[in-house]
C-alpha cells in the first residue's frame, strides 16, 4: 500500500526534478500549478522506484495523475503501483489529466474503462517564437497595440525578477488590487496564491518578469520550464496602461523561451474573458485532458448467475444461508490458510448479518463475486472471485466446511467458477495462491491450474484457458 503526503513547498525540490524533465505539455504537470491550486486539488505525492505518483482529491473524488518518470524510473512501475495500490484498498483506479500522447497506450491497458474528453480544460499552447516575435500579418493586432504602447510609454522596459525584486513586486500587487477589486471568493483566492508563489523566487525553479516603468512594474509574470514547454502560471497587467499585455507576453516569450519550443498559457477557467484572450494570441493547438476511469469484468454483471457442476450448485449468497455462512467465516482452524482475517476491517462489533453484508457490498461495488456453494440446496462453502488487477486477471479462493472436506467438492466448485470467470465473464486469467504447507490446496490447484511462482510464503497458480 503506497503512503502519500501532501505537497507544501517544503517539497518543491523534492518534486522539481520529475517535472523539470517532464514532456506531457500539460500545466498540471508543473510544481507551480500543484501548489498553486492545492486549496482544490489537495494533491498529495509518493516516489515509487524513481516515479513521481500524485493523487488528487477534487470535490470527494480521487484521481491519479499519469506517472512521471525519473532518469531510472518507468511509467509502466508507477500504473502497476497504481493498481496495485487501489486494488489493495478496494478503490477503481481513475487516472485524470491523461496527455493525448498517452491516450492510446491507457485505452489499450484495460479492457473495462470510461474515457472522458475533458474540452473545458484543454490548455492553451503556442510556439515559443510566435509569442516572442508576433511575426507575420496574423499578429498585425499585437503588433500595433505594443507599438501603442512604446509610445505612450517611452522608457518602459522589460526586467528579470529575482528574489532581490521584493519590493517592486509587493507594491505591484498593492497597485493591481486598487484596479481590480475581486469580489468572488475564488478570484480573491488566485490572487493570494499568485502573490504566495512569487516569494518562491529564491529557490530556482521559477522564471519571473515584468515591465517596468517610471520606477514600477506594471505588468508581472511568472512560468516553470518542463521538458521543452514554458508552463506559464502568473501573468498580470496593469489594464490603466493600454497594450501593456501584449508587451509583456512578448518582452517574456523572448526573453526567457529561447530554450523552450512550446508555450503554454494554461486553461482558461471556463471564463469567458480569459478564453476571449487566450485565443486572440493564436494557439497552436489546445492540449487535450482525458480522465480514464477504470473498471473490471464483473461491471457487466446485473446478478450473479446460477452454475451448476455435476454434484453442486452455485449462486449469490441468500438470508437463509445466514448460519452455515457465519460458521464458515468464524472457524478460524479453517481459516488459517484463507489468507484474510475479517478482524482486520472489522468496526464496532460483529453482527450477524456482518458477513453477508460484505459479501453483497462487494458484489454492489462489483468488487468481487461471493458464490455460495451448495450440496442438494445446503450451503457448504464458498468460492470468491475477488482481488482484480484491472487489467483481465482476478484471483479466485475457495473454503469448504469441514464436514464437507476431503470429498473433492472444493475442486468442482473452483473449477466451475474459473472456467466462467475464463468464458462467460470474459477474464484473460484466474490466479490464485495458498500456503506452502497447505497441501490438499496445493494439490487442489496443481490439478486444475499451471504453478507460475513461489516465495517463502506461498505458491502461485494461473490459468489461462
Amino acid at each position: 500500500m503506497l503512503t502519500f503526503r501532501p505537497i507544501t513547498a517544503k517539497d518543491f525540490l523534492i518534486l522539481r526534478p520529475y517535472y523539470e524533465h517532464c514532456t506531457y505539455r500539460l500545466c498540471e504537470y508543473s510544481v507551480g500549478v500543484k501548489y498553486m491550486w492545492q486549496h482544490s486539488l489537495h494533491s498529495e505525492y509518493t516516489i515509487v522506484e524513481d516515479c513521481l505518483i500524485i493523487r488528487n482529491t477534487i470535490h470527494g473524488n480521487v484521481m491519479y495523475d499519469f506517472p512521471i518518470p525519473g532518469p531510472n524510473g518507468s511509467v509502466e512501475k508507477g500504473l502497476l503501483a497504481v493498481e496495485d495500490h487501489c486494488r489493495e484498498i478496494g478503490q477503481r483506479p481513475v487516472f485524470s489529466i491523461v496527455p493525448e500522447s498517452q491516450g492510446c497506450r491507457m485505452a489499450m491497458r484495460y479492457a473495462k474503462v470510461s474515457i472522458t474528453n475533458e474540452w473545458s480544460w484543454r490548455d492553451y499552447i503556442y510556439l515559443s517564437q510566435d509569442l516572442a516575435k508576433f511575426e507575420g500579418r496574423r499578429y498585425s493586432g499585437q503588433r500595433n497595440h505594443i507599438n501603442k504602447f512604446r509610445k505612450n510609454h517611452e522608457g518602459a522596459e522589460f526586467l528579470p525578477l529575482t528574489a532581490e525584486h521584493k519590493e517592486l513586486i509587493e507594491q505591484f500587487w498593492v497597485d493591481y488590487e486598487a484596479e481590480f477589486a475581486k469580489e468572488s471568493e475564488s478570484a480573491k483566492k488566485e490572487l493570494e496564491v499568485a502573490k504566495d508563489l512569487f516569494t518562491y523566487l529564491d529557490t530556482g525553479i521559477f522564471r519571473a518578469g515584468g515591465i517596468l516603468y517610471e520606477g514600477k512594474l506594471i505588468a508581472i509574470a511568472l512560468a516553470e520550464k518542463c521538458g521543452d514547454t514554458l508552463v506559464c502560471h502568473i501573468e498580470k497587467a496593469l489594464y490603466s496602461h493600454a497594450g501593456v499585455y501584449p508587451t509583456m507576453v512578448q518582452a517574456f516569450a523572448g526573453y526567457y523561451a529561447d530554450d523552450c519550443l512550446w508555450i503554454n498559457r494554461e486553461d482558461d477557467g471556463q471564463d469567458k474573458g480569459l478564453r476571449t484572450s487566450k485565443m486572440q494570441y493564436l494557439p497552436s493547438e489546445r492540449a487535450g485532458k482525458l480522465c480514464f476511469a477504470v473498471g473490471n469484468e464483473l461491471d457487466s454483471l446485473d446478478e450473479l448467475p446460477e452454475l451448476t457442476t455435476a454434484r453442486l450448485t452455485l449462486s449469490a449468497f441468500t438470508e437463509e444461508d445466514k448460519a452455515a455462512y457465519n460458521a464458515l467465516c468464524l472457524d478460524d482452524e479453517r481459516n488459517r490458510y484463507w489468507g484474510y482475517d475479517y478482524r482486520k476491517d472489522l468496526q464496532g462489533e460483529l453482527t450477524e448479518d456482518y458477513f453477508l453484508d460484505v459479501a453483497k457490498k462487494d458484489f454492489d461495488a462489483r468488487l468481487a463475486a461471493n458464490f455460495a456453494i451448495r450440496l442438494d440446496g445446503k450451503c457448504i462453502g464458498e468460492a470468491v472471485l475477488y482481488n482484480g488487477d484491472w487489467r483481465g486477471g482476478m484471483e479466485l479462493g475457495c473454503r469448504i466446511a469441514p464436514e464437507y472436506a476431503g470429498n473433492g467438492y472444493g475442486a468442482e466448485a473452483f473449477a466451475a467458477v474459473a472456467e466462467w470467470g475464463l468464458y462467460k465473464l470474459g477474464l484473460l486469467k484466474v490466479v490464485a495462491k495458498c500456503y506452502r504447507e497447505n497441501e490438499p490446496s496445493f494439490k487442489m490447484l496443481s490439478s486444475c491450474m499451471r504453478k507460475v511462482s513461489e516465495d517463502e510464503k506461498f505458491y502461485y497458480f494461473e490459468k489461462l484457458i
